[in-house]
């Protein structure tokens, strides 16, 4: 196998397990861990916010291994958390193991995700970087689809949510040891051409889209505090809000209310997980979407999706076309957010877009830490109703105002990255 394969097999593992069971874990299952701890709204939203509190750590932890130790170091070691976090969810006797174990799956996504761009801009040539890191990508659409299979099977009572930790725990070990085979040690070496980064952007992945070699010498190095980037983290922060609170809650939502007909209650959670997988697919459409339509159309319609999905889980939690709606909408807009915040950062930032975009991914995760915590403690007061309706007014508001700022200004990305 050459390392063109072991790599993009290695990434594809790393987003399977980071970004499915480990990130996502938590919300499939909440309904068997209320009923095994006998978690209120509050403590779950706590819970759920320190998984995405280790990934905020994380990420940072990434930014200094990555280029101090090499690629493998960051992937290893959150291949590692990973397994303990899912063991410690398996065995748990109470929350506060069962709320260590979701921090350490969490902190995994932080440390698995930036590596693999460095790595393929170092050990890939450019004709194989776009279809290589569009892969890698739907590892997560995998993650979450057997995550929420194992779920099922839960609720069908063919195996116990511990052993189903106990299989991701093994899955976790498996991206190890496919880490070790096909990161490699040292990410340090060649830099994308601005043709490769053309590759990167239309594959709709979030690459690393820093400056070619002699780059800083025509290109200004703008400030990241500069006025004209409050626009990015607060959306950023405001979709990080957004996603939390729907990964964390919204099969909780569908399950109290009384699942859908024809269904278990317990399995009506599996449904939004399902759908959210599926449609996460068209994130790989993002680049050429954000080609033909402009970024502020797209990016108007990735937060409108976020605040509808909210709104039809509140509004009609019991409904397979609404649960089935929200779930495919925020599946797709939260693969193609990324790729979103990739461009902008560009924009932005030109020769400091790795950069950038760090600093919006930052924004997000701490958005991801304060929203599930806030929305437990609305909904143990005012219910979930009440909680998913307020939680869709950012992204309803966040929609339109952005999007009218962007849409005069008609941002493209630039004409050298291919756009037309």
């Amino acid at each position: 196998m050459s390392h063109v394969y072991r790599l993009t097999l290695a990434g594809f593992v790393a987003t399977a397990i980071a970004f499915g069971p480990a990130r996502m874990g938590f919300g499939l299952f909440l309904p068997a861990f209320r009923d095994a701890f006998a978690l209120s709204t509050a403590m779950a939203g706590l819970i759920a916010s320190s998984g995405f509190l280790a990934f905020l750590v994380a990420l940072l932890a990434s930014a200094w291994l990555g280029p101090r130790y090499g690629a493998r170091l960051p992937v290893m070691s959150g291949a590692f958390l990973a397994a303990a976090g899912f063991v410690a969810v398996a065995v748990a006797g109470g929350a506060n193991i069962l709320a260590l174990g979701i921090a350490l799956a969490g902190a995994s996504a932080g440390l698995c995700w930036a590596p693999f761009n460095d790595a393929a801009e170092r050990v890939l040539p450019a004709a194989a970087r776009a279809s290589a890191l569009s892969v890698i990508s739907t590892g997560t659409t995998f993650g979450v689809l057997v995550a929420a299979g194992l779920a099922v099977a839960v609720t069908q009572d063919m195996l116990g949510w511990r052993v189903a930790w106990f299989v991701f725990a093994l899955g976790a070990l498996g991206l190890a040891i496919a880490a070790r085979l096909g990161v490699p040690a040292s990410s340090r070496g060649l830099r994308p051409t601005r043709n490769a980064m053309a590759e990167i952007v239309h594959a709709g992945l979030p690459g690393d889209l820093g400056p070619e070699p002699g780059a800083d010498a025509l290109v200004p190095r703008p400030r990241l505090t500069q006025r004209a980037a409050i626009p990015l983290y607060g959306t950023a922060f405001c979709f990080g809000m957004t996603n939390a609170i729907f990964l964390s809650f919204a099969a909780d939502r569908v399950v109290a209310a009384g699942g859908l007909p024809g269904l278990p209650d317990a399995a009506a959670s599996t449904v939004i997980f399902l759908g959210y997988g599926i449609c996460g697919v068209l994130g790989l459409a993002t680049g050429r979407v954000e080609a033909r339509f402009g970024l502020a159309p797209l990016f108007c319609a990735i937060f409108a999706a976020g605040a509808l999905s909210l709104a039809l889980v509140a509004l009609a939690p019991t409904s397979w076309s609404a649960v089935l709606a929200a779930s495919g909408m925020h599946g797709a807009a939260i693969m193609m957010v990324s790729a979103v915040f990739s461009f902008w950062s560009l924009r932005l930032f030109p020769g400091r877009g790795t950069l950038g975009f760090t600093a919006a991914l930052l924004s997000m995760a701490t958005g991801s830490v304060l929203g599930p915590a806030l929305a437990g403690l609305v909904a143990a007061y005012h219910g979930p109703r009440v909680m998913f309706l307020l939680a869709a007014l950012p992204a309803l508001g966040t929609a339109l105002w952005f999007g009218a700022r962007l849409q005069r200004a008609r941002p493209r990305l630039p004409s050298i990255l291919g756009s037309k």
